[in-house]
This record gives structure tokens, C-alpha cells and sequence, in this order.
């Protein structure tokens, strides 16, 4: 669960921004903290630790970030940062010329280099995602990934997107997850964002085959997820969405103990089974919300339903409508 380490409003308006720059300073990838209106500034961090990758959700007052050479020599985890926007707007400096990142774009930082940014807010404050991730457990090449330093990556589209959904989902959804989880997650963050890296350099090679395969099974789910509601959508339409063979999309799912074809299933159902228990859809027909989540035939879904939930649909959303909200 995502843990509140920092609250502006626990103290005092005039010591906030020290504090908060304080903060920052001893923390595990040192910065500076900068506010043109120091007397209404406000910041709340909270954090959540994946073993091998922690998240920082940020939200704060229009301020200027700077990790310096001081810090360096003070301190350097050996950390990549990826940080975005989810309100409000960020501005990276790359060679002296500052660049602002577009909506869910993303930027990577190291903790080895200095870096200057500019957090952005129209409504008072914005609010950020911060993952950051031990260098050493990226295996791609370190002189090639420099390249990627402070530039603006896609976080709205493509394999970025996995990745950026997937840290805000952590950031608002942790309370759902266990303590055994966080070692899973951590894994699915470190390899959705080697699979981003190894894609802007073009590096797929150097990538293992483990952490290239979970990255395109996620990616596959993602796409899955989105076309829940076409009845075309089969092992042979997403195999060539994803530029791989059928065979081997059935062996994805093999190692994972599925079938492509029950998973998708199963996604429709729950679907369908989250409709029928919702309130304010209770006046749409069960065939309609069945056709919503890809299945057109009435009587193929109520036998699926039935089998997976021991109830006809009709039967499931009474039963669940008329007990106690």
C-alpha cells in the first residue's frame, strides 16, 4: 500500500519548502527543492517499495529540481529515475535548452548526471509519478541508454504506455495489492521499462528472453483489454496485431498455465458479471451487455456464464441487485 512520508499541512506555512527541500535532500536519490512563492507552497510524497523498484506519487507547488554535482559527490544510489505528469506539466534542461514533456510523456534521468526540471501547475499544484530502479538491473548498454537522458519519451501510446499505465495504476490501486505481491510487481515494472528502453535504442537483442517475453505478454493483455467488445477478436487477429505467429502466442500462454482463448473468456465475463451487478445499469438488457463484451450469441453467453458462475445471468443480476448495497 502506497505510505504517506511527507504532508506540507503537518506544519507550519513559513518551513514547508525547507522542510520539503530538506526531505528530499536525505532521501535515496538526493535533490534540491526551489519555489518562487515559498510562503504558499504545499507538497505531499507518498511511496511505495517493490524491492527492486520504488514509486513516488508527488504532488506539489510549481518548483525547480536540481540534482547538482554536490549531491552526486554526496550521494549516488546508481539509480535511473522515470518521472511524468499525471497533472499539471514538467520541463526537462538537455543541453542547456529546457524541453516540455507532453501529457504522460516521460523522462529518464540517472542519478550519476545533473539534471534541472521544471514542475508546471495551472490549479495550484501537480502531481507526478517517480519510479526509480537500481542501473544495474537494466541489461542494456549503459553508454547507449545515456542517449536517452532527459529526452521525452512516449508514455501515451506504443509500449510507454504499458508502462506509464501500469505506474499509475500501482499509485492509485495499491491498497488492492498484498505485501508477497510487491516482488511481482517490482519484476513487471523493471521489465515493462527494459522493453521501453531496448525500443527507443533499437537494442531488442541485448534484452533476455524472459523479460522480452513478459514485456510482450503484457502488451498483448493490454491489447486484449481494449477489444474485449469485438466478437472477431481471436488468437490468429491478435498474433498478427503483435507480429508473431499463433503458435507462439499459445506458447506464451502455455507458460502461464491458459489458453488465449479461455483468458479472453474470462476477461468478457468478469466484464459482464461487473455490469450485471451495477446499479445504474440495471435497465440495460443482459443481451446487451453480453453483445457489449463480444458476445453476440445470447445463448452461448448464458451457458458460459452459467459455467463459470453457477447461475444464469438473469438469476446472477437479481440476486446481486436485490441484496444490500
Amino acid at each position: 500500500m502506497m505510505e504517506t512520508v511527507f504532508h506540507s499541512e503537518d506544519l507550519p506555512p513559513a518551513e514547508r519548502l525547507a522542510r520539503f527541500d530538506a526531505f528530499q535532500g536525505d532521501s535515496l536519490y538526493p535533490i534540491r527543492m526551489e519555489s518562487s512563492d515559498r510562503a504558499r507552497f504545499s507538497a505531499t510524497a507518498r511511496a511505495l517499495d517493490l524491492a527492486t523498484v520504488n514509486v513516488i506519487e508527488l504532488t506539489c507547488s510549481p518548483s525547480d529540481v536540481q540534482r547538482t554535482p554536490r549531491l552526486i559527490r554526496r550521494c549516488d544510489p546508481e539509480l535511473y529515475s522515470v518521472i511524468f505528469a499525471l497533472r499539471g506539466g514538467l520541463g526537462v534542461v538537455r543541453d542547456g535548452q529546457e524541453v516540455e514533456l507532453g501529457p504522460f510523456d516521460f523522462a529518464l534521468h540517472d542519478s550519476s548526471r545533473p539534471f534541472d526540471m521544471r514542475i508546471a501547475a495551472d490549479r495550484g499544484t501537480a502531481t507526478l509519478v517517480h519510479a526509480l530502479v537500481p542501473r544495474a538491473l537494466l541489461p542494456l548498454p549503459a553508454d547507449r541508454s545515456a542517449g536517452l537522458i532527459a529526452v521525452p519519451l512516449p508514455g501515451r501510446e506504443g509500449v510507454g504506455s504499458l508502462l506509464t499505465q501500469f505506474l499509475t495504476s500501482l499509485t492509485t490501486d495499491s491498497a488492492a495489492y498484498l505485501p508477497a505481491d510487491a516482488p511481482r510487481l517490482g519484476t513487471v515494472a523493471l521489465d515493462l521499462l527494459t522493453a521501453v528502453l531496448a525500443h527507443h535504442l533499437d537494442a531488442d537483442a541485448r534484452v533476455p528472453d524472459g523479460s522480452r517475453q513478459r514485456a510482450l505478454l503484457l502488451r498483448i493483455e493490454a491489447f486484449v483489454q481494449q477489444h474485449l467488445h469485438d466478437p472477431e477478436l481471436s488468437p490468429g487477429s491478435i498474433a498478427a496485431a503483435h507480429h508473431i505467429s499463433v503458435s507462439y502466442l499459445h506458447r506464451l500462454f502455455r507458460a502461464r498455465d491458459d489458453t488465449v482463448a479461455a483468458w479472453i473468456r474470462g476477461q468478457r465475463l468478469e466484464r459482464a458479471r461487473r455490469d450485471l451487478t451495477d446499479r445504474t445499469l440495471r435497465t440495460v438488457a443482459v443481451h446487451r451487455i453480453a453483445a457489449r463484451w463480444g458476445f453476440p450469441d445470447h445463448t452461448t453467453f448464458t451457458r458460459a456464464f452459467r459455467a463459470a458462475y453457477d447461475l444464469p445471468p438473469r438469476d446472477y443480476r437479481r440476486q446481486a441487485l436485490d441484496s444490500p448495497a
